[in-house]
Parts: C-alpha cells; structure tokens; sequence
C-alpha cells in the first residue's frame, strides 16, 4: 500500500485511546473518503481493506439516502449495517434489515416546508423531502440537478411538497449556493426548534439539515458499536469532515477530523488528517489502526 506522508503542522495527537483497541472505524463520505471526483481513491481502498485484514470493521456514517450511499459501503466492503440521513436510517444491505428509522414528524415538515416558502425565501432555496428513501422536490431547480447527478438518485418533482408526506420524511433539506442564506436559516430555525424538537446541522456549507431530534451520527455510531458489537467508545475511531459528523467525532475513542473541516470540528478532534484531495482517511487509517 502506498504510504502517506504527514508533515503538516497543524497536524495533532491528543488521543485519548490507544491505537490497538480499535475494533471499528466508521467513515464519513463527502469530504472524507470521497472529493470531488466522487470517487474513493485507490490509496484510501487499500488502508481500508488493510485495517480491515487487521480484524477492524469498517462501516459507513454518512447524511447521504441510503440508496446513494450503498455504491461506497460495497466498494469498502463492509460487513456492518449503512448508517444513513445522519443515523436516521440504519440498514443491513446483507440481510435487508431495517435497524432503525427515526423520521420527522409530518406536523414539523410541514412547519418547515412553511418557513421555506416565505416570500423572501422561497426563491432562494431548493427543498428536499427525504420520503421511504426517495428524493422528493418541488421542482428541478439548477442545485437540485446537481444534487441529483452526484448522489446518483432521481428527484421527483411534484409541485406542492405536501402532497408527498404521505408517510413522515427521514430528513428535511434545503439547499442554496449563498451559504449565508444557509447560516441564517440555521441560526434562526435553532431558536425556534430545542434539540428535544428537532436535530438541525449542516453536511457541507450549502446543505440545511432537519432531521429527528433523537439522530445524529454519534447516536448512530454508538447503537452500532455498543448494541450491535458490545464494544466501547474507546473501541472506536471516527472519521468525518463537516458539521454533521461533530457528536460521532466527540463520542469516539479517537475522533479524526479531515484537513478540509471547518475550523469549529477540527476543534472536537483528536487528530487533524490531510485534505480529503490527500488522502487525509488513509493518513489516519495508517497512523491509528496500522502502525
């Protein structure tokens, strides 16, 4: 396997786990083992299948639909149930067993969908009903079809979002390319939603996301490692990117923040990895599971 090399200063070690009591290492995608081709790279593979002949599982922690997300846990070739929408959905692709389904009240999603369509919002925004693991919208705009073309799913517009719920969305998203627009509408949806409500974050700077307030990434993580394979926290390592992946990076044993986070999750970390674009995944892989 090709070595990484890790030389940059801002790098850090203060872990709080030894590397060799790592049993399970969970991977965040955009940002983390895929940039922008889309692709995880053969480098990042090769560590992975490495730590997995190591006797480490490896699973997926992503805020993708589990359908998108699927193509990345095949090509790792993990063993473990996909955490999908954050946690929100946690499936078997094995055995087909839904674990856990935690969604969003129809009543809030049509709260949301309400605020959205505010005059001086409604133009702004792209709104994205996660519904039985379909992409509804309203209607194809230009983010929308970019959306669609990276996460390799078909959206279907149909006007009038509230014509979808008839079932409780997994996830609520609005997507805008003004990332101001996207902190404004964080900030002022937390003051109207408590975490007991409603679970509010960003996956990448342009993506609002509305999720159940009992998911986010740690919980998921944490069902995985001490429910399904009776470990600890410090039997694990994460590896993430972006505001979404905050409580798996804390929850941990070892929490690595990739070279490309924003500054406030590198804050959380144990350890700063490259740039997604360098490898960062396989650089910790090596460091913490392999060496």
């Amino acid at each position: 396997m090709q070595k990484v090399s890790v030389t940059d200063q801002d790098f850090k070690k203060t872990t709080k786990t030894e590397p060799s009591e790592i049993k399970l290492l969970v991977l965040d995608i955009d940002g983390t083992i895929a940039g922008e081709s889309n692709e995880i790279s053969q480098t990042v593979k090769q560590a992975i299948q490495a730590a997995q002949q190591q006797g480490v599982q490896v699973a997926i922690a992503t805020g993708r639909m589990y359908r998108s997300a699927l193509r990345f846990h095949q090509e790792i070739g993990s063993t473990l149930p996909l955490l999908a929408y954050q946690g929100a959905w946690i499936q078997d692709p094995t055995t087909q067993q839904l674990h856990r389904h935690w969604p969003v009240s129809k009543q809030i999603a049509v709260q949301l969908l309400d605020y959205f369509e505010q005059p001086q919002l409604r133009s702004l925004l792209s709104v994205h009903f996660y519904i039985n693991d379909q992409l509804y919208v309203r209607d194809l705009t230009p983010e929308t079809k970019i959306y669609s073309q990276r996460s390799g799913i078909e959206a279907i517009p149909v006007g009038d979002l509230r014509q979808a719920l008839t079932d409780e969305p997994t996830k609520v998203l609005a997507l805008s390319d003004d990332i101001l627009i996207i902190d404004q509408l964080l900030g002022s949806l937390r003051r109207q939603y408590t975490p007991s409500e409603l679970y509010l974050t960003k996956s990448v700077a342009t993506f609002f996301e509305a999720t159940n307030p009992l998911v986010n990434k740690g919980t998921g993580v944490r069902y995985l490692a001490e429910e399904l394979l009776g470990l600890q926290a410090a039997n694990v390592m994460s590896v993430g990117d972006n505001f979404n992946d905050l409580e798996m990076l804390e929850y941990a044993g070892i929490g690595v923040a990739m070279g490309n986070a924003p500054t406030d999750v590198k804050a959380v970390a144990q350890w700063i990895a490259p740039s997604v674009e360098q490898d960062g995944a396989a650089a910790a892989i090596e460091e913490f599971v392999l060496s």
